[in-house]
C-alpha cells in the first residue's frame, strides 16, 4: 500500500517515521511535508493541503492507495469528501462530522443533546448579550472560547470580567463564542480509531498547552506532551470507556454522522468523573509524537482494517511497556510573533529505543540547509522505562537541537512524577 501523509508538522513526521516501518505499507509519501519527513518518506511539495486539486493529482500521479490527513483545517473545509468523490480512499471524517472540531457550537450542542458528560456552557452571537452574561457573573472564573478553528489558541480563562469581555468582544464579529464553566481537574488526551462501525481506544496521553512552566502564560498549540499518564489505571480507563468514548460513537451513529477515522477526546478528570472539554477530528500535536512510539503495532495495517470497514478483526493495539515524553522547542517570540528562517546547526540523530527528534517548522533549502518556518520547530522525544528516564533522555536530546532563539519549557512532565 502506498500512503500520502497530508501536512507538515511534527504530527506529520512522526505518522511517516511509523509508516516507514510497516510491512502493510510499500512506500509512505508526505504532501508537502518538512525537512525531518524526507529522511523517511518522499516529499511533495507540489501539495498543498488547501488545494485539494494537488492532492488528487498527486495520487493520480504515484498511483496512492490512502491518504492520511494530519491536519484540521482540510478537513473541515471538506477534503475526505472531495477524496470520496475521486474515489480515493481517505483516514479522516466529513466535513459534517469535522463540525465536532470546526465548531465548537456544534460540539456542544452534540455533547448536551446526548448527554454526555461536559462543562455547562452558553452560546454567543453579538457582543452586547454576551457582556451583559458575563457582567452578571462578575468574580466567577469563566472560559471563553472561539467556536472556530483556532490553532490551540482560541481559549482564554479568568475571573476578570474585563479580560473575559476584551478577549470574546472581538472574536463575536466573525464567529459564535462559547463561555463555559470553569472545572476543577486534570486534563487526559483520549484517542480512538473508528471505521464507522467500530472502535479502538489507544493509550492516554496528556499534553502542556501553557507557554512556561507550572502551566502559567498563554495557551499554544503545545509545548510538550507525554505517554502514558500514569494517573489514569485501568479502573479510570473503563470509566472513560464507558462514560464517554462508547456513548460518544453511539450518538455519532444515532446523528447519522458515520464518524470514521480518528477521534481525540480532550478530557478534565474532575471530582465527579470525566467530562468532555472538546473533540479535535485528527491525532494532536504533540501528543501524536509521543503516542507513535508507545504504540506496539503497524499502523499501516491499522490503516487498511479503517479503509476496509473491518477494524473489528484485528486485536486492540497493545501498547509498548515503558513511557515516552516530549519537549517542543519553539522559535523566539512564540506563541505570539515568533521570527522565521534561523539556520538549524544541530539535530541529533535517532538513538533506537532511546530518543528520537521529529521537526515540525523546518524547510530543507535548496542550499542543503534546514531552516525554521517560526512557532514550534522540533518535537525531541525520549523513551524510558518510566517518565523520569524518558524525561532525562528526551530533554538531552532537546538540548542538542541548536538554532538562534530555540527555546522550550524544562518542567514537561514534572507534575506527573512528583
Amino acid at each position: 500500500m502506498k500512503v500520502l501523509v497530508l501536512g507538515s508538522g511534527g504530527r506529520e513526521h512522526a505518522l511517516a517515521w511509523k509508516l516507514a516501518s510497516s510491512a502493510a505499507v510499500s512506500r509512505v509519501f508526505v504532501g508537502p511535508g518538512n525537512a525531518g519527513t524526507a529522511q523517511h518518506a518522499a516529499n511533495l511539495r507540489s501539495v498543498r493541503p488547501m488545494t485539494f486539486e494537488t492532492i488528487s493529482e498527486a495520487c493520480r500521479d504515484h498511483a496512492i492507495d490512502c491518504v492520511f490527513v494530519g491536519p484540521e483545517a482540510p478537513l473541515a473545509e471538506g477534503v475526505v469528501d472531495f477524496l470520496a468523490s475521486h474515489r480515493i480512499p481517505a483516514i479522516g471524517p466529513t466535513r459534517k462530522a469535522a463540525q465536532l472540531e470546526s465548531s465548537k457550537a456544534f460540539s456542544k450542542a452534540f455533547l448536551q443533546r446526548n448527554g454526555l458528560p461536559t462543562a455547562a456552557a452558553e452560546t454567543f452571537e453579538d457582543p452586547y448579550t454576551f457582556e451583559r452574561w458575563v457582567r452578571a457573573r462578575k468574580g466567577r472564573r469563566l472560559v471563553v472560547k472561539k467556536s472556530g478553528l483556532a490553532a490551540g489558541k482560541g481559549v482564554f480563562e479568568s475571573d476578570d470580567t474585563e479580560e473575559l469581555i476584551a478577549f470574546g468582544a472581538p472574536v463575536l464579529q466573525d464567529d459564535q463564542l462559547l463561555v463555559e464553566e470553569f472545572l476543577e481537574g486534570w486534563e487526559v488526551s483520549i484517542f480512538g480509531l473508528s471505521d464507522g462501525k467500530d472502535f479502538v481506544v489507544l493509550p492516554p496521553c496528556t499534553d502542556f498547552k501553557k507557554a512556561h512552566e507550572d502551566d502559567t502564560g498563554p495557551n499554544t498549540g503545545g509545548m510538550g506532551s507525554i505517554c502514558p499518564v500514569p494517573w489514569v489505571d485501568a479502573a479510570l480507563m473503563r470509566t472513560i470507556r464507558d462514560r464517554v468514548v462508547e456513548p460518544t460513537y453511539e450518538a455519532l451513529r444515532r446523528d447519522g454522522l458515520c464518524y470514521a477515522g480518528v477521534l481525540y477526546f480532550g478530557l478534565m478528570i474532575t471530582a465527579d468523573g470525566p467530562k468532555v472539554l472538546e473533540f479535535n477530528v485528527r491525532f494532536g500535536d504533540p501528543e501524536t509524537q509521543v503516542l507513535l512510539p508507545m504504540l506496539n503495532a503497524d499502523l499501516g495495517g491499522i490503516l487498511e482494517a479503517m479503509v476496509s470497514r473491518s477494524l473489528s478483526r484485528l486485536p486492540a493495539p497493545p501498547a509498548s511497556g515503558g513511557s515516552a515524553l516530549g519537549v517542543v522547542v519553539a522559535s523566539r517570540g512564540y506563541p505570539d510573533a515568533s521570527e522565521p528562517n534561523a539556520v538549524v546547526t544541530a539535530v541529533p540523530a535517532a538513538r533506537e529505543g532511546a530518543s528520537v527528534v521529529f521537526h515540525a517548522s523546518t524547510v530543507l533549502g535548496d542550499d542543503g540547509k534546514v531552516r525554521t518556518g517560526g512557532g514550534r520547530c522540533f518535537t525531541a522525544v525520549g523513551l524510558g522505562t518510566d517518565l523520569a528516564q524518558a524525561a532525562e533522555r528526551a530533554y538531552g536530546a532537546a538540548g542538542g537541537v541548536r538554532f538562534d532563539g530555540a527555546w522550550y519549557r524544562a518542567d514537561i512532565g514534572r507534575k506527573f512524577m512528583a
